[in-house]
């Protein structure tokens, strides 16, 4: 089988993993784990990292630090991983499912404005209130989805007319500039990555928040129990999401590759480009103009496949020993979350059953990606 995802384990993993074994630092205290924050904070543009125990838990501590709070609306795009509304769910937020733009597959602003306008009222203390239920808007979390930027200088615009705050979910984004910009400096007040393994650096599982250093004063407060000083006393209810130094050691020897790894990404992406360019019912996945993705998953789009024809589709690849899959369903789709407040997702709910996501580890061979064309092409031919 050609996995979709694996992790490339040729840099110095063993080496400093044997380091963690031999001085006992296998927990969640260790040289590494300081070593790996300043290496993801450099990467990202950003003053400060702190590194969490998953993509999911960063969300979750990020959202607290930025006040959400019990009911708060948090917009979010519904065409996203479940772990973006966990950890809204978590901080005690209610999503708000938002449309995205078809040129980016991420946020769109000139739609979050007109919902904004619509369905949000400033109160006498200048905070924003949804009109019909009075809750308060804190937030807004764009996606960074398949690791393509959202225009996000349009999106800050907005979101600092009506003072909310803005995590932006990089998880897959490591890499990505916009504007020119690295990822820690396109706008947002903090921001995620993760570490999974199925991401182009991976610390075995594992995640990040980036972004000012006295916000991630109050990130790392939180993550590490809240404790204050060595004795056992904590001035708020924190949690342990710490990750551990043998994850950093792992994380770190990544990041040493981080370049190369990115761009085999990019060169990944643009041989199945050329390779299925005027091929018939097949178009790429998006390239927005106003920055450079980190193409963390390559495929294509299928037109006019329905969920179930999606579903024999990749059945027939993995036939053929193709580890393909189908795209994430909507958020506002999933049974525990039909009940949040929903934008128009039209070109949401006709996208995502045609998305279909390709073999793209960093250690794929060009021959192995020749038979992933040539099975993509045959399965379209037999219908």
């Amino acid at each position: 089988m050609i996995p979709l995802a694996i992790p490339n384990l040729a840099g110095r993993e063993a080496e400093y993993l044997q380091e963690c074994v031999a001085t006992t630092f296998v927990s969640t205290v260790g040289p590494f784990v300081g070593r790996f924050e300043a290496a993801v904070a450099a990467a990202a543009g950003a003053e400060a990292a702190v590194s969490t125990s998953a993509g999911t838990t960063a969300i979750h501590a990020a959202l607290v630090a930025l006040g959400v709070e019990r009911d708060d609306l948090v917009i979010v795009p519904a065409l996203t991983f479940i772990a973006t509304v966990s950890g809204i769910h978590w901080a005690g937020g209610r999503p708000w499912f938002a449309e995205s733009a078809p040129e980016s597959w991420t946020l769109d602003p000139g739609r979050i404005e007109t919902l904004l306008a619509r369905e949000v009222v400033m109160d006498g203390t200048g905070v924003a209130r949804h009109r019909a239920t009075g809750l308060r808007v804190k937030a807004m979390v764009p996606v960074y989805t398949l690791g393509n930027p959202p225009d996000m200088d349009r999106l800050v615009e907005v979101a600092r007319r009506y003072g909310l705050s803005i995590l932006a979910d990089a998880a897959a984004a490591l890499g990505a500039t916009y504007r020119g910009r690295p990822l820690g400096e396109f706008g947002a007040d903090l921001s995620i990555i993760s570490f999974n393994g199925n991401k182009t650096v991976t610390a075995g599982g594992g995640g990040a928040v980036v972004g000012k250093a006295e916000l991630i004063d109050r990130v790392r407060h939180l993550v590490t129990t809240a404790r204050v000083g060595s004795d056992y006393l904590h001035d708020a209810v924190g949690f342990n999401y710490r990750i551990t130094n043998i994850q950093a050691a792992v994380g770190l020897a990544q990041m040493e590759r981080l370049d190369a790894l990115v761009e085999r990404k990019r060169e990944i992406r643009r041989r199945y480009d050329d390779a299925f360019e005027g091929v018939p019912g097949l178009r790429p996945f998006p390239s927005p103009e106003w920055g450079r993705s980190a193409d963390w998953f390559s495929g294509v789009v299928v037109e006019g496949m329905t969920e179930p024809g999606m579903k024999r589709f990749v059945a027939g690849l993995r036939k053929r020993r193709i580890d393909a899959r189908p795209f994430w369903i909507p958020m506002h789709l999933q049974p525990p979350l039909q009940h949040h407040l929903a934008d128009d997702l039209t070109f949401t709910e006709g996208l995502w059953h045609q998305v279909l996501t390709l073999p793209c580890s960093t250690s794929l061979t060009h021959a192995d990606q020749d038979h992933v064309v040539a099975a993509v092409r045959a399965q379209l031919a037999a219908g």
